[in-house]
């Protein structure tokens, strides 16, 4: 079994919180992780909200199912009966022994307003996202903490494009991982999707279409890494503004997608506000958008979006363990000047990241990234541009090229059994 560096995090959060959940998108590892940790705590009980007289129970007696729970319990998919979390409150105010509940679910549930302010301060969210790069292959990967030290890591280099794409269209879903043939990814992700669709989405909102939801994730992955055009989505696919916004909000709450904002300061210049969107899987992306292996090599104006949502989702992952722990946003001025990612930490502190899709790497690459140094003043740590070149090269102060495989340089880290 692959270590997850969230494991560390969860488990101090059941140190000193009652409840403890554990979000993200079906089939990133969840179940598997809550269970290891189950097993490190004897006497825990197990429940998941996919066994229907389970799931009864909790939504036509949810304080009845609490009453008869031992003192810690998981409760997997919680998602499907919100009425449980909002029963914990009073369980929880009575006895606030720290780690009693270890939830997980598969949507947002904190996008539901009785139940985020019902929970406030008794319960601690972390979302595991699919496997990162070095979670695969036993390195800890410390890119987002060496930037903002101010530092270069380390490298090999030694990643070519071939592998690169390859590593882009198997994404992170660990069942998506294991499966060598594409085809048989491939089926993976349109399984996935299909199932979201017609279960999943049930358990959150009623919906009118949803075959227009699909075809909504589709469109986002044809344009995943590019500007949230509502206007255009809504003409392609006929739906009003008002059902569009609600099913764009669907996909964010299922983990399916992410919207970045854009970063502005007091001192900026007149910035584009519109958010980016991308797919979370860049796996799932590929699949749904019909991009294969022999395309991108082909065509390769379709490699950057794919790319730079593989690096955000690379950075979202690493984020969720990071000592940093900045928020993920994207930079472009009225004039045309952009910066593909940008982090900004509690202090302030920024660091910008350009993607780039070609082996070598030239000052204009860096133009953006002089304008977000020049906007941020003082707070702007260092500027990097990601390229599929094997050289780390400066181009001026706080300003690197770096090979893609620098993402997930780390440390080696012991794989978990069990």
């Amino acid at each position: 079994m692959l270590e997850r560096y969230l494991r560390p995090l969860v488990e101090e959060a059941l140190a000193d919180t009652p409840a403890v959940l554990l979000v993200g998108a079906r089939q990133t590892g969840k179940t598997t992780l809550v269970r290891l940790l189950a097993e490190r705590r004897p006497g825990t009980a197990y429940l998941t909200m996919d066994d229907a007289t389970v799931l009864d129970s909790a939504q036509t007696d949810p304080e009845g199912l609490l009453a008869g729970l031992p003192p810690h319990v998981v409760i997997d998919e919680v998602q499907r009966a919100p009425g449980l979390l909002l029963a914990m409150k009073s369980v929880i105010d009575l006895d606030r022994k720290p780690g009693r509940f270890l939830l997980t679910g598969s949507a947002d549930v904190l996008a539901m307003p009785r139940v985020a302010e019902s929970l406030a301060g008794r319960m601690e969210v972390a979302t595991l996202w699919p496997l990162s790069q070095g979670e695969m292959s036993g390195q800890r990967e410390c890119f987002v903490d060496t930037l903002f030290a101010g530092e270069l890591p380390a490298f090999r280099g030694e990643t070519g494009t071939n592998e690169i794409l390859d590593r882009i269209l198997r994404g992170g879903f660990p069942e998506a991982v294991a499966r060598d043939r594409a085809s048989r990814r491939r089926a993976f992700f349109d399984g996935y999707a299909t199932t979201l669709v017609q279960r999943d989405v049930r358990d959150i909102a009623d919906i009118e279409r949803p075959a227009a939801l699909r075809r909504l994730l589709q469109l986002i992955s044809v344009r995943t890494g590019s500007m949230l055009n509502r206007a255009e989505l809504g003409r392609t696919l006929g739906l009003p503004v008002s059902t569009l916004e609600r099913y764009l909000a669907i996909l964010q709450t299922l983990f399916l997608t992410q919207e970045v904002p854009a970063w502005a300061s007091n001192r900026g210049k007149r910035l584009v506000r519109a958010p980016k969107v991308h797919v979370v899987d860049s796996g799932l992306a590929a699949s749904l958008a019909g991009m294969g292996a022999e395309l991108l090599r082909r065509d390769r104006t379709l490699q950057g979006p794919l790319l730079e949502s593989f690096v955000a989702a690379e950075l979202r992952k690493q984020i969720s363990w990071s000592e940093a722990h900045p928020s993920l946003f994207h930079y472009r001025t009225h004039a045309g000047q952009e910066v593909d990612l940008v982090l900004e930490d509690a202090r302030g502190r920024v660091v910008g990241i350009e993607v780039k899709s070609a082996a070598s790497a030239s000052a204009s690459d860096f133009q953006g990234l002089r304008t977000l140094a020049e906007t941020a003043g003082k707070a702007f740590v260092q500027g990097i541009v990601l390229y599929l070149g094997s050289a780390k090269v400066p181009f001026g102060p706080h300003l690197s090229a770096l090979p893609l495989d620098a993402l997930w340089a780390g440390e080696p880290s012991p794989k978990t059994t069990g």
